[in-house]
């Protein structure tokens, strides 16, 4: 028996034509997931004791041959996800053994051969997603007795679901949605008993008035998915949905123009996680009976006709991630007890009658992504609580009649993309703490009566794209850096004391001299000269006296880069107070060159003492660089500075408290675990400030030190770079530097280790390491690497087919229904992480794309567990 399984292995180039000359006697041949190409070899017939056939996911082109009809052992064919094309060969039929046929995401055409529909041994056809038409045959039940998964969906296909197909009497998959079948849904589909799936979504299906087939597939007590969406239905949601299966979980009826009511019996479905019925012509209230689906994650009722207030039943559902109850008929309150429901991710009420104030409970939703609210008759001010949203990327309040002051606390969502505030009677000015909000892509502000001036601060808001603030009474001089750049007149309409360029359409600012004569102007200048020298004395005066005290107090002492808040100088009096003599009790970490120190101001304000070993040599220097960098860097996810404590014997940088520590300490402290969104999501927070850092700054930063103890954690468990004592800025037109600086051993690129290169690429490589170590839980020194095995050589020999043999055991646990999704996201962080540490600068991946692809993956993954 001879089996060649080389899966995953990143194989190219073409499937030679003799491999069956050299092993006649291969039976299986597993090459999926790979990048080989060309034509499948014909003479692949003459493997004749060929049972599987793998080939799946790789860039084979051309047709299929006809000669694999001979391989009449085969039991598997699995050509999935390719480049292969024409009609499916109608000598596939004679493949009498074949138990699975995949030909998905390909790009076939014509009709399935009714051969195919006749393959008495065939348990799963796979077929979905190419461009595949004609019919089902009439007799379709009969041809293939032993079917259990049929799947023909994302085709071209058309006509009737023949009546015949409760013959498959152990079909327990049955997906034709995306196609353009017609027709009634057949009720002999309750026959079904093992039917699991059913997605019957996005095609042309009729019904009869009372949904007569929905009754039927109450018969079907296994089934967990039905999905019949996007179909002119046009019928009576019937109450005996009540009685469907308690394995039942997803339930798709969206866009079918139901009409009636919804029967209280859905109460009855307790596992169903989620229920979408958006966009049909429901009327009347929710029922209470919905607080019993204790399962539901995903509530979508929007689009419809309902009335009435919001039930407060909802606020038990404990496990709600959505809630869409958008274009309805809602009217009343909000009900404030949603606050109590902390697992919403989405909520969206936009577009219905609401009245009376926004709850501020609201603001105990700490991990609420989207929340939108617009066009209804909510009045009142706009709750500071709001600000408590820091996870939020969308925010909507617009089209209400929300009044008062825009509370300041909104600035501090630094992960909001969209916040709109339009058409309200919202009044003064704007709050400058915008300008934080450093992820912002849309901001409009325009139809309140907002007054003052545009502040200077939103020129730091980079990626806004969208700005209005037309319809006020703005003044002043607009803004024309960052955003503003690119923004045009219609930001600004209507502001008429506004003023500035001229392709804003407004006014020019204009400073007028007034006219005097040559005597008042004489005059005028002695006056103004005998009022400045009498200041400047002044302030000599006070600033001999303030001076003397201060060498009196703490001779020497100075602040290198004061920072706008309270404490924008402390002395080190103070700074020995708050850290009780900077004890080691207090220690929260240590360097090369610096201990940490927690302290307490006796305001009670919580500060992070970084204070530098002025005996070491190259604590200056780092001392130095640090006030260098972080003097005019600003991210959200770059540590804050609040000033520093300078004499020429003590060096100490006044950092913001972080309250979870490093992420060394969550990933190797056996009481703390960080679950796999937790930890995607501050890999994402590194990225986003290491992109900052490459190419949000006007002279690119290498950081040279990124490790896990340089990656702090706020309360919100929000990552944050720290620690910039041997960073480097390079020089406009460089891409690299060199130096001698040796950052920590495992973690620095060959170029930096080997010749002292540094470049932007030298982060990359360390983020690449970051990711593998804080998904695996492995220090890159672990005593496992040894000789020429390091993380990266171990991680890519179990790439990916062994993946699951490397990350921490603790993210997978057997049993885990998230299993799947877990390990399908796994595999895309180590695939990316491999591109990130190369060994050739030139063939890395930028932190741009890293952060883009990270991104991308949580977004994935999130769905998937939906």
């Amino acid at each position: 028996m001879q089996v060649i399984a080389l899966a995953n292995n990143n194989l190219t180039g073409e499937l030679p034509m003799t491999i069956c000359d050299h092993l006649p006697n291969l039976v299986g041949l597993y090459l999926s997931r790979n990048y080989l190409d060309g034509v499948i070899p014909p003479t692949l017939e003459k493997c004749r004791n060929l049972q599987i056939l793998e080939l799946s996911i790789n860039e084979f082109s051309g047709t299929v041959p006809r000669e694999l009809a001979n391989l009449t052992s085969l039991t598997g064919l699995y050509l999935g996800e390719q480049h292969l094309g024409g009609e499916i060969p109608e000598e596939l039929g004679n493949l009498k053994n074949l138990q699975v046929l995949s030909l998905y995401h390909s790009e076939f055409t014509g009709s399935v051969p009714a051969s195919i529909f006749n393959m008495s041994a065939l348990q799963n056809l796979a077929l979905e997603a190419n461009s595949l038409s004609g019919t089902l045959p009439s007799e379709l039940g009969r041809g293939m007795p032993n079917i259990e998964k049929f799947n023909c969906a994302d085709n071209y296909m058309s006509g009737f679901i023949p009546a015949s197909i409760s013959n498959f009497t152990r079909l327990n998959g049955l997906d034709l949605g995306i196609n353009s079948f017609t027709g009634p849904i057949p009720e002999s589909l309750g026959n079904l008993e093992y039917l699991e799936l059913l997605d019957l979504a996005a095609n042309y299906f009729s019904s009869d008035s009372t949904l007569s087939f929905l009754v039927s597939l109450t018969n079907c007590r296994k089934l967990r998915v039905i999905r019949f969406g996007w179909n002119p239905l046009d019928g009576v949601f019937p109450a005996s949905v009540g009685n469907f299966s308690d394995s039942l979980q997803i339930f798709d009826g969206s866009n079918c123009k139901m009409k009636g009511t919804i029967p209280e019996e859905i109460g009855n479905l307790t596992m169903v996680a989620i229920m979408n019925l958006v966009n049909n012509e429901f009327t009347g209230h929710i029922p209470n009976t919905i607080q019993g689906l204790p399962n539901l994650q995903e509530l979508n009722l929007g689009g419809n006709k309902l009335v009435g207030t919001i039930p407060d039943a909802i606020c038990n559902l404990k496990n709600l991630g959505l809630v869409d109850l958008s274009q309805n008929q809602f009217s009343g309150s909000i009900p404030p007890c949603l606050g109590n429901v902390t697992s919403l991710r989405y909520l969206y009420l936009a577009n219905n009658r609401l009245n009376w104030t926004l709850p501020s409970s609201l603001g105990s939703l700490r991990d609420l992504i989207e929340f939108n609210v617009s066009s209804n008759l909510l009045s009142g001010k706009v709750p500071i609580e709001i600000g408590n949203l820091k996870v939020a990327t969308l925010v909507d309040l617009s089209k209400n009649e929300f009044n008062g002051k825009i509370p300041s606390t909104l600035g501090g969502l630094d992960r909001m993309l969209s916040l709109s505030l339009a058409h309200n009677k919202l009044y003064g000015p704007i709050p400058d703490s915008f300008g934080k909000m450093l992820a912002l892509e849309f901001l409009d502000l325009s139809n309140n009566n907002l007054t003052g001036e545009i502040p200077k601060s939103l020129e730091a808001l980079v990626y806004l794209k969208y700005l209005n603030f037309s319809f006020n009474e703005l003044s002043g001089e607009i803004p024309t850096g960052g955003p503003f750049a690119n923004a045009t007149g219609q930001s600004f309409l209507s502001n008429y004391a506004l003023c500035g360029d001229s392709k804003f359409h407004v006014s020019p600012c204009v400073i007028k001299s007034p006219k005097r004569s040559k005597r008042k102007k004489i005059i005028l200048v002695l006056y103004i000269l005998l009022g400045v020298g009498m200041l400047f004395l002044a302030l000599a005066l006070a600033y001999v006296f303030l001076r003397w005290r201060k060498i009196k107090k703490n001779a020497d002492q100075a602040d290198v880069f004061p920072v706008k808040g309270k404490h924008e100088r402390i002395s080190y009096y103070e700074l020995e107070q708050a850290t009780e003599g900077f004890d080691e009790s207090n220690l929260l970490g240590s360097g090369s060159f610096s201990k940490v120190f927690k302290g307490i101001l006796k305001d009670g304000t919580l500060l992070a003492a970084k204070v530098f070993n002025v005996q070491l040599e190259g604590a200056f220097k780092s001392f130095d660089t640090e006030c260098e960098m972080l003097r005019n860097l600003r991210h959200r996810n770059l540590t804050k500075v609040i000033t520093s404590c300078s004499n020429p014997h003590f060096k100490s940088l006044v950092l913001e408290y972080m309250p979870n520590g490093t992420l060394e300490k969550w990933l190797y402290n056996h009481n703390l675990f960080l679950d796999m969104l937790q930890r995607l999501s501050i890999m994402i927070d590194v990225a986003s400030a290491i992109d900052y850092l490459h190419n949000g700054y006007s002279t690119p930063v290498v950081h040279c030190d990124l490790k896990p103890s340089n990656v702090l954690l706020d309360h919100e468990m929000v990552g944050h770079v720290s620690d910039f004592g041997i960073a480097k800025l390079l020089g406009a037109g460089e891409d690299f530097v060199q130096t001698r600086t040796i950052a920590t051993i495992g973690y620095i690129a060959p170029e930096y280790g080997q010749d002292g290169i540094v470049s932007t690429s030298c982060d990359v490589y360390s983020f690449g390491i970051v990711m593998m170590e804080t998904f695996t839980r492995r220090r890159p020194s672990d005593e496992i690497f040894t000789g020429e095995m390091n993380i990266r050589c171990w991680i890519n020999d179990s790439f990916p087919s062994g993946i699951h043999k490397v990350v921490d055991s603790n993210l997978i646990q057997p049993g885990d229904e998230q299993i799947d999704a877990k390990m399908h996201c796994l595999s895309s962080i180590m695939k990316l992480a491999l591109s990130c540490t190369v060994v050739t600068p030139d063939a890395r991946i930028s932190m741009e794309d890293a952060l883009s692809t990270l991104e991308k993956i949580r977004l994935q993954f999130v769905n998937s567990l939906r």
